[in-house]
């Protein structure tokens, strides 16, 4: 369940980034499949492409103090763009660096924000089982 939900606050963030950003376009007709799609795409590109890109930048990253981090964002939002609509087909497109740029940014920020006001139960859950074994020690 918890991943369906991290899926949908991704499609969430990529629509607010595709309706901010001018170079972010998305086929009309489909509608919430492109996000959602696009959502699971962008989610495999974070778990596979965005670690190896980390590994390969990282004296950029320790030089920049970790803002290079967004540079990487970024070239991930292309990458996953560049997936969805040459392999899968799905009409989510980037113009450029900088769309995407400004793209992943909003993907962040929005993804942030939502996964704050979208708590985990669960964690909460075993956070308060923690404190009352602590009390009953």
């Amino acid at each position: 369940m918890k991943l369906v939900i991290r899926w949908v606050i991704m499609a969430l963030a990529l629509f607010a980034a595709a309706w901010v950003v001018p170079g972010i376009h998305v086929d009309d007709e489909r509608g919430w499949i492109v996000y959602a799609a696009m959502a699971v795409i962008l989610s495999l590109a974070n778990a596979f492409v965005r670690p190896l890109l980390s590994l390969l930048t990282c004296p950029l990253i320790l030089l920049t103090l970790g803002i290079f981090t967004w540079v990487i964002n970024a070239v991930t939002l292309l990458i996953a763009s560049a997936l969805a609509t040459d392999i899968f087909k799905v009409g989510f497109y980037v113009d450029g660096f900088w769309p995407a740029f400004w793209g992943a940014i909003i993907v962040s920020v929005v993804s942030v924000v939502l996964n704050a006001v979208v708590h985990d139960d669960d964690e909460a859950e075993r956070a308060r089982r923690r404190r009352q074994q602590k009390k009953g020690k």
